[in-house]
């Protein structure tokens, strides 16, 4: 998704949830600072939606549910709201929620150009201070390239990347696909570019 900074007061978590709830487009809240999402691309929405498909029925089998960008997660603080391109969360209580995730166990992100810094830096920040995080992936809508981060001991984050040729393993989730089942039917701006 693109984010672009909304310019108002700051707004209470109350006021942003009832707010929020009122409006046609998502809305991300940090701290008090609302952040509207916008459309991506098509290459950004097919990605996301190969990942969905690739995810959906083996953790069906696990007891496990993956949601897509219209699912918004909560930070035990509770002064944090984010809307990830994917959240897959194994979770009883998650299971039966209505309208949030408090306990995502892998989060993904599909890189535009106007969020890739965000998605890696304060964003990663942001999703590590959930306890349950396990793996958060990094996929490139510009080119063939996966970023995985896996949780390891204590605050330390083991990373791997994947190109084309690739297979991507969750341990969180006991999951593996090919980098190629990714980007299946997605045309890349480089290559339109060149």
């Amino acid at each position: 998704m693109i984010a672009q900074p909304k310019s108002s007061p700051p707004m209470t978590v109350l006021e942003y949830l009832e707010w929020e709830s009122k409006q046609e487009i998502r809305h991300e809240y940090l701290d008090g600072e609302i952040i509207a999402m916008t459309g991506g691309t098509i290459a950004h929405t097919k990605i996301y939606l190969n990942f969905y498909r690739a995810l959906y029925a083996p953790l069906q089998l696990k007891g496990c549910e993956v949601y897509t960008a219209d699912v918004k997660v909560k930070n035990a603080q509770d002064s944090r709201y984010f809307y990830p391109d994917l959240v897959v969360t194994c979770d009883a209580q998650d299971l039966q929620a209505y309208n949030l995730i408090q306990n995502p166990k892998l989060i993904i992100e599909v890189l535009s150009p106007s969020t890739r810094e965000y998605d890696r830096g304060d964003k990663f920040k942001y999703y590590r201070a959930f306890p349950s995080l396990q793996e958060y992936v990094l996929v490139d809508s510009e080119s063939i390239f996966v970023e995985v981060y896996q949780r390891t001991e204590g605050k330390f984050w083991l990373y791997s990347d994947y190109i084309q040729g690739d297979t991507i393993n969750l341990n969180s989730i006991d999951f593996s696909c090919t980098v190629e089942a990714l980007y299946e039917g997605v045309t890349l701006s480089a290559i339109i570019n060149n």
